[in-house]
């Protein structure tokens, strides 16, 4: 079936105009996005347009995404089922998308593209298909998508290393170590959701191999803002999601080697995991699954957010990762060196002030609660960040030298205003983020330093609100 619908031909005015928009000469301009000329009030009075400064949770959508879906939207019928017209079209634009997704990650022949939710999905799909008796190593350093699905795995979690180097040292004396030696996982980040700093991925995926282990990317943070090829850093799978690539709707992928995923039982039974469906002699069912990536994609899938995906793997190559690594730079400078003109403020780092990193800072503020710090920004000043812990508990406990047993929960702190919590702040841009944004936030800061919270604040429900 090789129609399509008018979309896949669509060009988007925005993001061709994109280039001749910049407010710095030396960098391309942010790519337009959904809210960015949505206002906000203030409670000192007025309104601001809103500066969306929280990427690491949920990255508005491109224009060119909702552009592009908002065609589609009219074709729209069921996926691998029906005989007519806007039936087969949708499944050729899935099945398209699908391949879309390969070419973004520069896949190798025989990799399956396995359509889910979300990373978090595509990490549990993951730690259902693993051999029996593997052994599972992850960094304490990981979101918790990565740090928790391994339930059924022996799992060896190791410390924070402090640099690059120690990383991979420490990986490859855990894995020397291990008895007995048998079928063995990495699981690793590529950009830290808390630090923003990038991991010595290829590094990382040899020394696996070399010990006879498998390596698995979680990309979350990194596909947003940096090219990935499977290839390139020899891993063997990799997963990240949609709402964090500028593509909204809960849809996620893991890409990779076929062979576990083929041998295991599907993560969910149901329509389009089964190949054929008999009954027995005996009363019973015999099932044969599928081989191919529809084995774990049972159920009606989410055409809608698989588009999008695509569309989003498409708008970021077509802009070209390196204007949009340069731009960020310039930001991630910015941000970074406005902080380091603030003495009470003390950002987060594992591998040091020049480790390369994505557009991800989290940091604290001496005398403030996070939370409240947060909640000033958001009703003084219209910039949304991130507080807590982001779901990476143990990561940004080891950054603020908190004993593991403390408490504080990820975005419900349990300090008043004033009082210091175990939380810590986030600021988060990426391809959609304009410079005024990022001067914004640094001149809010210093405000709220050296002059206090225009208002009062209070606690309510483990958040830190406006008081009326």
């Amino acid at each position: 079936m090789s129609a399509r619908p008018a979309t896949a031909a669509v060009s988007s005015p925005a993001v061709e105009s994109a280039a001749v928009e910049s407010a710095d000469p030396c960098c391309a301009a942010p790519l337009p996005v959904l809210g960015r000329d949505v206002t906000v009030p203030l409670v000192t009075g007025g309104e601001v347009t809103y500066a969306a400064l929280d990427y690491a949770a949920s990255a508005p959508a491109l224009q060119r995404v909702w552009d592009d879906v908002a065609a589609y939207a009219p074709y729209y019928g069921s996926v691998h089922r029906g005989a007519g017209y806007l039936s087969q079209l949708s499944t050729d634009l899935f099945e398209n998308s699908r391949t879309t997704v390969a070419e973004f990650l520069d896949c190798r022949p025989g990799d399956q593209i396995v359509l889910t939710r979300s990373t978090t999905d595509s990490l549990n799909l993951l730690a259902q298909t693993l051999p029996a008796d593997c052994q599972v190593f992850v960094f304490e350093t990981e979101h918790h998508a990565s740090l928790l699905p391994w339930r059924d795995a022996r799992v060896t979690y190791l410390n924070a290393p402090r640099t690059p180097e120690q990383a991979v040292e420490t990986l490859e004396r855990a894995l020397a170590d291990r008895d007995p030696y048998g079928p063995a996982l990495v699981c690793v980040t590529g950009a830290s959701n808390v630090t923003g700093e990038l991991w010595p991925v290829r590094e990382l995926a040899a020394a696996a191999h070399a010990h006879g282990a498998r390596i698995v990317l979680d990309a979350a943070q990194l596909a947003p803002h940096h090219p990935v090829s499977v290839r390139e850093l020899d891993v063997d799978w990799i997963a990240f999601s949609g709402h964090k690539l500028y593509a909204p709707f809960g849809s996620g992928v893991l890409a990779g080697r076929a062979d576990w995923l083929q041998e295991a039982e599907p993560y969910l039974a149901g329509g389009g995991a089964s190949k054929k469906v008999a009954r027995r002699s005996d009363g019973g069912v015999d099932v044969e699954w599928h081989t191919t990536a529809a084995r774990h994609e049972a159920g009606s899938p989410n055409v809608i957010g698989v588009y999008s995906i695509a569309s989003a793997c498409k708008a970021l190559t077509e802009a070209g990762f390196d204007a949009l690594v340069e731009r960020e730079r310039h930001l991630i400078a910015k941000v970074r060196e406005g902080l380091a003109g603030v003495p009470a403020v003390r950002v987060l780092s594992l591998f040091g002030d020049d480790a390369p990193r994505v557009g991800v800072i989290s940091f604290v503020v001496d005398g403030w609660n996070s939370s409240h710090f947060a909640a000033a920004l958001s009703a003084e000043y219209g910039i949304g960040v991130r507080d807590g812990l982001f779901c990476a508990h143990p990561l940004v406990r080891t950054l603020l030298g908190s004993d593991p047993q403390d408490p504080g929960e990820c975005g419900a702190p349990e300090a008043e205003p004033g009082e210091r919590s175990l939380n810590a702040i986030r600021v988060s841009f990426g391809a959609g983020t304009p410079d005024e944004h990022v001067d914004r936030f640094v001149r809010a800061v210093r405000e709220l330093v050296a002059d206090g919270a225009k208002w009062q604040y209070r606690t309510e429900a483990g958040r830190c609100v406006p008081a009326v």
